[in-house]
């Protein structure tokens, strides 16, 4: 008899372990479908004949031919044609992605309608596709505070078991029940599973991090996932976050007999030098109407205040407000029209010589889509939204009317963004999430209980936030907080399960209720049964509903 259960719990065990590990296989299939994704070789240009190379052999600066139909090899830049790309694979955002020339490429995308020469700008282990994977892999090995306990509590589990075993055997030989004893004995330590507290947190972690990553949802660290549930406040960055980042002129205002022409030339003269978005829009501005850009000498950007320079040895100066008080500057002549223009959600910058303001340069930057809806469901979801910008208040209250959103912090200057986390966090000691664009807010992303950063693609800066939202969708924050939630009330489903299994189990088997000769067939059961389900529960998150 007792050979036969012997031969049962072994098959069992083993079953229930095959079982196991094949579920937990399950659980990293979403970064084995991410390096899937890998091409293996590129079509090279090479003294005007194209040569087929292995991927490890691609240098940065050589060009790639890539057809219709076909992978991008690596991370590049379009130097020639034009086509759609479907990025969702490595973005999850499902509609192609129209590329021309100087527009950046990710590799493993697809290549869906044209011919294209890309530049290959990042190989190897410095591609998109790369860091998510290692972003990944990084994420799914760490640990959350909940687990700390899980494992303060499994550190004990053995000698607790053993010490139970013992005492069974002591209560059950002393009662005279020598085969209670042995049968009950074998049972609790069968019955008795600390794999399933181990499995508990793990499992839910990868599958929920390797969900996001096919999302385009990147989670940089697992405490992400936890402490989004305790998040109250989202702080939202207006420029690159709640509209497209791309602004354009809108208005060009001249006074004191200057031309347009002329306004717009000192203006992008100026501004050529800056990578700040408003900068870029008056300079293609310029470039679309033909005008010829001068050097400007003596360049000065004046942190969150604007630009000083000479040109044609005249002092010229663009920028906000506060940077012509500063010049003791009237600017009495445009503040009728700048306050207007602000009021339709525009950024007036002001344009003057050293004595007098010679006009107004007006940019304006357009909500992203599903904006509005995004916001929406946000506060439907019980947050508290509010919009941080460096624009002046009316431009920012323009702006945030048209979205919904009632509280909004405007002429911050960036520095000064961390101080308004730090101030939110301490006046209500609530947990604070900000999302940015990942470059300008760096700081303030740090700051937060939970940095999101946001943006397009290989553009983003991954390391950015604990959490990258690749597709630059705002969407994708719902979508992102969804499965944070998702995976945490699994993680914590997983963990009740498997002390309750134990805490049930371990008495009952050690008061005799499955002393019998296939007491201990029913223990391995049990025991094989407890952790495969906190496997299996862990999988219904790659199936979960995020929309």
């Amino acid at each position: 008899v007792f050979f036969e259960v012997a031969a049962f719990i072994m098959t069992f065990q083993l079953l229930g372990r095959y079982l196991e590990i094949q579920a937990r296989g399950k659980t990293s299939e979403a970064l084995r479908e991410l390096l899937k994704l890998e091409v293996k070789t590129a079509r090279i240009l090479f003294d005007g004949e194209e040569k087929e190379v292995p991927i490890e052999q691609v240098k940065v600066g050589e060009i790639m031919i890539v057809r219709p139909g076909e992978k991008i090899p690596t991370d590049g830049k379009v130097i020639d044609g034009q086509s759609s790309i479907d990025e969702s694979m490595v973005t999850g955002e499902s509609m192609p992605v129209e590329k021309k020339i100087g527009d950046s490429v990710i590799g493993a995308t697809i290549n869906q309608d044209g011919l294209l020469k890309v530049e290959a700008t990042k190989v190897g282990k410095d591609t998109f596709l790369s860091q998510v994977v290692k972003l990944v892999e990084e994420a799914q090995r760490s640990r959350i505070p909940i687990q700390e306990l899980a494992d303060k509590i499994t550190s004990y589990f053995v000698p607790a078991v053993l010490a139970i075993a013992l005492l069974t055997a002591i209560v059950w030989l002393i009662a005279g029940n020598w085969f209670v004893a042995i049968v009950a004995t074998i049972t609790v330590l069968i019955i008795a599973c600390p794999c399933a507290l181990g499995l508990a947190t793990p499992t839910a972690l990868t599958v929920g991090i390797g969900r996001g990553a096919k999302q385009g949802i990147l989670f940089r660290r697992g405490m992400a996932i936890e402490l989004m549930g305790k998040i109250k406040v989202i702080v939202l960055d207006k420029t690159g976050t709640l509209t497209k980042g791309k602004p354009a002129v809108t208005d060009i205002v001249v006074l004191n007999q200057i031309e347009k022409n002329e306004l717009l030339r000192l203006s992008a003269s100026l501004e050529k030098n800056s990578e700040h978005p408003l900068a870029q829009a008056i300079v293609k501005k310029a470039e679309d109407e033909g005008i010829k850009l001068v050097e400007a000498r003596n360049f000065k950007a004046i942190f969150g205040k604007g630009i000083t320079a000479e040109i044609e040895l005249k002092r010229i100066l663009i920028g906000r407000q506060l940077l012509m008080e500063e010049n003791k500057i009237d600017i009495s002549p445009v503040k009728e029209i700048m306050n207007k223009l602000e009021e339709e959600g525009k950024t007036a910058m002001i344009v003057a010589d050293n004595e007098k303001v010679l006009g107004l340069v007006a940019v304006a930057d357009t909500l992203k889509d599903e904006t509005k809806e995004a916001v929406a469901k946000l506060q439907k979801m019980g947050f508290k939204t509010i919009m941080l910008t460096g624009d002046n208040e009316k431009t920012a209250k323009a702006v945030a009317k048209k979205i919904g959103i009632e509280e909004v912090l405007a002429e911050v200057l960036p520095d000064r963004k961390v101080d308004i986390i730090k101030k939110l966090q301490e006046e209500g000691g609530i947990k604070v999430a900000m999302v940015g664009d990942g470059i300008n807010d760096a700081p303030a992303l740090t700051q937060a209980d939970v940095g999101i950063a946001i943006g397009s693609g290989a553009d983003i800066a991954i390391e950015a936030g604990e959490i990258t939202l690749v597709n630059g969708q705002l969407n994708a924050l719902v979508e992102a907080i969804k499965l944070s939630r998702a995976t945490f009330r699994v993680v914590r489903q997983n963990l009740f399960w498997a002390f309750i299994y134990n805490v049930i189990a371990i008495p009952a088997a050690a008061l005799g209720f499955l002393a019998t000769t296939i007491g201990p067939i029913i223990a391995a059961m049990a025991m094989a049964f407890s952790s495969l389900s906190v496997v299996l529960n862990s999988l219904r998150l790659r199936k979960i509903k995020l929309e």
